[in-house]
């Protein structure tokens, strides 16, 4: 198994009494997710074969499917929360250049508009205001910059590397503000 995985779902529990369980799939087209073949639970070292049998909640991601070997409710439900991913040698190949998965940003240095190291991104995040990279630098403590153009203006898939374009005062620790901290203590009693 590659250590390359990329998250394309997760089993968020069963569907009925036969063994169908509810995907939320995280691929273009939600039904699609059965196309990859087997996707894999690193976690209990297993793989499953899914076979979407219905529509779910289209506009959520969410399709029905059936998982070989799962034949009634209690199988299926002990499967929720399980994470289904595929490696990804396995996905297609992208359009070009500019075109990549969000997966190959892992691993790339992070450099300033000069060029100097600020660290090597170890993840990409989405807790649902966008897509955050976590940048980890040598020896230090990791910071979080926003997936935007106006913060990552270059992003070079081929020369390993992204460029970060942040405000001058973005390491800058704000000053406490006696004032506002007094009136934040008041609010609380």
């Amino acid at each position: 198994m590659s250590d390359r995985l990329v998250l394309m779902g997760a089993i968020l529990g069963a569907h009925g009494i036969k063994g169908e369980v509810k995907v939320k799939s995280f691929t273009g087209q939600p039904a699609a997710i059965a196309d990859y073949g087997p996707l894999l639970d690193p976690k209990r070292k297993r793989s499953f074969d899914l076979k979407v049998t219905g529509q779910g909640d289209a506009a959520k991601g969410i399709v029905i499917a059936r998982i070989e070997g799962v034949a009634d409710r209690n199988a299926a439900e002990a499967l929720k929360g399980v994470e289904l991913f595929v490696e990804r040698e396995r996905l297609p190949a992208t359009a070009g250049p500019d075109e990549f998965y969000l997966a190959d940003l892992i691993g790339l240095g992070a450099v300033d508009k000069a060029g100097a190291k600020l660290g090597e991104i170890v993840s990409v995040d989405n807790y649902g205001a966008g897509d955050l990279l976590l940048v980890v630098p040598e020896g230090g403590e990791g910071f979080v910059v926003p997936f935007t153009k106006a913060f990552v203006p270059v992003v070079d898939i081929a020369g390993g590397k992204v460029q970060l374009d942040l405000p001058a005062d973005f390491f800058d620790v704000p000053e406490s503000d006696e004032a506002e901290a007094a009136m934040l203590q008041e609010a609380v009693r």
